[in-house]
């Protein structure tokens, strides 16, 4: 089974944004950023992807990919 790869933190390196400024553009905790950017969460909102968006003027396929390799 594939799964999806979250490439949160190649985006932000692109844009040169901490962590802690991209929480305070999207209204989002640290500790939860942090766990999407690590990959630890099973499910992610629409608001919040569209937030992520918004705020590092990408596309939701910048920030995830599906990887269909076993």
């Amino acid at each position: 089974m594939g799964k999806i790869v979250l490439r949160l933190d190649r985006v932000m390196a692109d844009r040169k944004m901490s962590l802690n400024e991209l929480s305070e553009k999207v209204g989002v905790a640290n500790v939860n950023l942090s766990k999407l950017k690590n990959g630890h969460v099973n499910a992610i909102r629409f608001s919040t992807l569209i937030a992520l968006c918004e705020a590092l003027n990408c596309q939701p396929g910048d920030i995830m990919e599906y990887d269909g390799s076993d």
